[in-house]
């Protein structure tokens, strides 16, 4: 018998047992389907983390408080207060750094007219956007001279302008935050949201002010650093912890008292977070898979003994044992086959459909989809091995004595 032949009576004994044929491919369809389903997502959502952590700024270092110990007992990341404006001011002064912003935040309550709102606040200098990758959509960004003066001035996110002034052009207006007047001078450009934090929710003013009208305190929560250029981000990161040791008088055996974060130390670590979550998913998934192939040999087996007689008069008519193995082999494959395919469509769709639908990102490739289309092949090879060999394996005589 050809292999042209044995395809085309493979379909014909598919047909004839539709609905257990549907029922044994369902696994290897839940399985393919899901995998590739969630290799989308986690692609996505590395694609997604990784163009939002660039957003961050450029060539960006995060400089924040240490930790401190109590009794031997560490406190935590932040818990060591020590960051100040002369800090920043000291970083700045290094060659291999092209701007500095220091950021000190909180919550605040903002009222104009008859609406209130509660938003993010931030206080920082006038090197802000460019250190952190932020434009101005209306209007300006405070200048230098209104930071060293402490002027009440405020930019506010997109987010804060339509749940404020419910769309009104805010430019000019003077707004209370928490009970102390600023004008708004300018709107940001909309960021979108990074993790936890809407980007668009928030009031931006000078640090100075921040420090000495609302906040209180001396100290700064975090600084910001851009390199002059990727090829400086080391020299950058051991000026900044040499500064900021002379600056905070450590001695050579002293700890530091800071913590210096690169944009490519978060995105390695975001990367591989998404990565592990993602194998984990798609293992689960691929279980589905080998629940799939023992559903195939299972129905391979109760189709061996079905058509038992059947097996008996090809043998006795002529055919081979590798005829009857190769039928048998064909059949599983091609159960396999279709469920890959079908699993194949169904993980796409899922995929775009949780992308459009759901909100989330998902990047579809063809590695996992070649490498679904394979699995599901070796599957029916592997899983059909042996329901095949045990019909090659039946004697004629035997065969056509069963009932």
């Amino acid at each position: 018998m050809s292999l042209l032949e044995c395809v085309r009576v493979s379909f014909r004994s598919i047909r004839a047992n539709g609905l257990r044929s549907i029922l044994t491919m369902l696994g290897i369809i839940i399985g393919v389907a899901a995998v590739i389903a969630m290799v989308a997502i986690g692609e996505g959502t590395s694609a997604s983390v990784a163009s939002q952590i660039n957003g961050l700024g450029s060539n960006l270092l995060i400089v924040s408080p240490g930790q401190a110990t109590q009794g031997r007992v560490s406190l935590g990341a932040g818990s060591l207060n020590t960051l100040t404006l002369a800090d920043a001011e000291a970083i700045a002064q290094n060659e291999s750094v092209s701007g500095v912003a220091p950021s000190v935040n909180g919550r605040a309550q903002l009222v104009w007219g008859s609406n209130n709102y509660s938003t993010q606040l931030e206080g920082t200098t006038e090197a802000f956007p460019q250190v952190r990758n932020v434009s101005v959509e209306q209007g300006r960004f405070f200048t230098n001279f209104e930071v060293k003066q402490k002027f009440n001035v405020a930019v506010i996110g997109t987010e804060v302008v339509e749940n404020l002034f419910e769309n009104q052009n805010p430019l000019g207006q003077i707004i209370q935050i928490n009970q102390i007047p600023f004008e708004v001078i300018g709107v940001l450009k909309s960021q979108g949201s990074s993790g936890m934090t809407n980007n668009d929710d928030r009031v931006i003013i000078p640090v100075t002010t921040a420090l000495s009208r609302l906040t209180g305190g001396q100290h700064v929560g975090t600084i910001y650093v851009s390199a002059s250029s990727a090829d400086e981000m080391n020299q950058a990161m051991l000026d900044v912890q040499r500064t900021l040791r002379s600056q905070h008088s450590l001695r050579g055996s002293e700890a530091d008292d800071f913590r210096i974060t690169s944009q490519s130390d978060i995105l390695s670590t975001a990367q591989e977070i998404s990565g592990s979550m993602t194998a984990l998913l798609s293992g689960i998934a691929a279980i589905s898979l080998i629940v799939g192939g023992i559903g195939v040999m299972n129905i391979m087996l109760v189709s061996v003994t079905e058509r038992t007689r059947e097996i008996g008069i090809r043998k006795a008519i002529g055919a081979k044992r590798k005829d009857i193995l190769r039928q048998f082999l064909i059949e599983a494959v091609t159960l396999s086959l279709i469920g890959g395919l079908i699993g194949i469509l169904l993980g796409v769709g899922a995929a775009l459909s949780v992308s459009k639908l759901g909100g989330m990102a998902a990047v579809v490739t063809w590695t996992p989809i070649g490498y679904a289309f394979l699995t599901s092949t070796l599957v029916g090879v592997i899983f059909g091995v042996y329901p095949a060999q045990k019909a090659a394996r039946l004697k004629p005589i035997d065969a056509l004595r069963y009932e």
